[in-house]
């Protein structure tokens, strides 16, 4: 008997701007569906607390309360979940922002006191999650059987596609595989890639797009959001080596969740 997994995904909470009438939906879609896995696609936080942008407006909030929202909600969410649920957290660039090695941003000797799996209050929620760290490559994904999961790196019109084939190939490009990001807060549902209008690659992709922005922080409002939209996607795969999964290893839907 072939052993599958069940999913969910989402991306982009960007706490504590998430969209609480989203995370209300998705809690609904969440009951009865008996997960074996869910994945959170990155962008837990907006981290604009800790932007050099802000030096002269302040925000409003500081850094630990932005994780002790994103703590909140990520709890809200596992407790709606069965118990053996997986859980997986990818760092998305703005979660990464805060780590990454720019003086700019944060120092050097600081940087851990910006860990949320160190900071009280915080850390217990956060250590529940596995974590993906934001690197490019397969270092950066999750793979579930046939379906890989990134955050994603580039948000141009044609991303979805190109990128999706990069990241195919670098986790072995093995072909038949559902690639899964966020980023681009754009909810794409799952599409086949192709060469050219009549040549099939043998690989989809999906965008699932953003969970966050009942109100707009000033900064996105220099942003054109027309394509934007709320969603998850929900599915199941193959459990077994990439190689050799085969065709129709997977499927899954794009829920809406605006």
């Amino acid at each position: 008997m072939t052993n599958y997994a069940k999913f969910a995904a989402i991306s982009c909470t960007h706490c504590p701007y998430q969209s609480e009438r989203a995370i209300d939906k998705l809690l609904e879609e969440l009951k009865g569906r008996k997960l074996t896995h869910f994945i959170h696609c990155g962008d837990v936080v907006d981290a604009e607390a800790a932007s050099v942008h802000n030096d002269n407006e302040p925000v409003g909030h500081t850094l630990i309360e932005e994780y002790k929202v994103a703590a909140h909600m990520l709890s809200r969410i596992r407790k709606a979940l069965e118990p053996d649920t997986k859980l997986v957290l990818l760092d998305g660039n703005h979660d990464d922002n805060i780590q990454r090695p720019d003086s700019r941003r944060i120092k050097y000797d600081l940087r851990e006191l910006c860990n949320p799996r160190k900071i009280e209050g915080v850390a217990d929620e956060y250590k529940l999650w596995q974590h993906v760290p934001y690197r490019h490559g397969a270092r950066g994904c999750y793979q579930l059987g046939a379906v890989i999961f990134s955050h994603g790196f580039s948000t141009g019109a044609n991303s979805d596609e190109l990128e999706a084939i990069q990241l195919a190939m670098a986790c072995g490009g093995h072909a038949h595989r559902l690639i899964v990001r966020g980023h681009t807060h754009r909810p794409v549902p799952p599409t086949q890639c192709k060469r050219s209008a009549r040549v099939k690659l043998p690989w989809h992709y999906c965008n699932v797009g953003y969970m966050a922005f009942d109100d707009r922080p000033a900064y996105t409002h220099r942003f054109d959001i027309q394509q934007w939209g709320r969603a998850c996607l929900v599915g199941e795969t193959k459990i077994g080596r990439a190689d050799r999964v085969g065709k129709d290893a997977w499927k899954a839907q794009l829920i809406p969740l605006d």
